[in-house]
């Protein structure tokens, strides 16, 4: 397999649901789009998509689709705000949730038709630490990992890292802490999650940054329009652009792990070697 240039690739994950991962996904997206970045969204909540209702998209294909070998992935690519591209999952398709290993080896093959037609690929993960998600996380450059004020939230972000590290050998992740009400709430939240980690892991966590509360998220996502378009000057769509701007710095993985052929690889050995 011949490689092209690098591709950074980013899962967005959580440990549980309710974090905000999913608007976090979206609005991050948009914001490296930006940038002048080439970006794909990919929506790996293979059981319950949500990415598709939160812009408003009506997708006419989806994963399934790519699966029955009835169409490629480019044409089930859904075109969203500032040219962002969405791969829609299949909401809803139970056997989306429980990929055996030849439907995962023929998804994640398809990802070698984009390869070359992208800079950034953010994957939104599921909630949960299934295997699913675990894959997905497995196989990214970056991993970041959502938090907010909430004991449950602590506790599912530390099992998360907590499985990938001691399971899989991952040891760095960045942290964003969502929906806070001061920048010292954030810097807590970190801090917290940290101090476990510290003690009982190897693992090197870096603070990325927070999104503030904000009461014009819920109504962006009530009118399905991401908070960039829908109040682009407002404080969340403000330190989501400083986020974008601190992912976009992030180094490039200069060797064939960059590479999205080699994301694919790493994904079909996942699948294959059955978790």
């Amino acid at each position: 397999m011949s490689y092209g240039r690098p591709v950074q690739v980013i899962a967005v994950t959580g440990g549980k649901g309710g974090v905000g991962k999913s608007n976090i996904s979206v609005n991050l997206s948009i914001a490296l789009a930006e940038l002048h970045r080439r970006v794909v969204l990919l929506d790996a909540d293979l059981g319950l998509a949500n990415v598709d209702v939160l812009l408003g998209l009506k997708a006419q294909y989806n994963l399934s689709d790519v699966l029955s070998g009835e169409r490629r992935l480019a044409e089930i690519m859904v075109p969203g705000p500032s040219g962002v591209d969405i791969v829609p999952a299949a909401s809803g398709v139970q056997q989306m949730a429980t990929l055996g290993d030849q439907e995962h080896a023929a998804l994640i093959r398809a990802f070698s038709d984009i390869a070359d037609n992208l800079d950034v690929l953010v994957v939104d993960t599921a909630a949960g630490i299934s295997d699913s998600v675990v894959s997905f996380v497995r196989a990214a450059n970056e991993i970041l990992v959502v938090v907010c004020d909430e004991p449950s939230s602590i506790t599912d972000a530390y099992a998360l890292i907590k499985l990938m590290n001691t399971e899989y050998g991952t040891f760095r992740f960045r942290v964003v802490a969502n929906m806070t009400r001061s920048n010292q709430e954030g810097s807590k939240l970190f801090a917290k999650l940290n101090a476990v980690c510290q003690r009982f892991l190897d693992v090197s966590l870096q603070y990325i940054g927070h999104i503030p509360f904000d009461e014009n998220v819920r109504k962006a996502v009530q009118k399905q329009t991401p908070i960039l378009e829908y109040a682009p000057r407002s404080k969340a769509a403000q330190a989501i652009r400083t986020l974008a701007q601190k992912v976009d710095e992030l180094p490039l993985p200069n060797n064939p792990r960059g590479h999205l052929e080699f994301f694919v690889e790493r994904l079909l050995n996942v699948a294959n070697s059955g978790f």
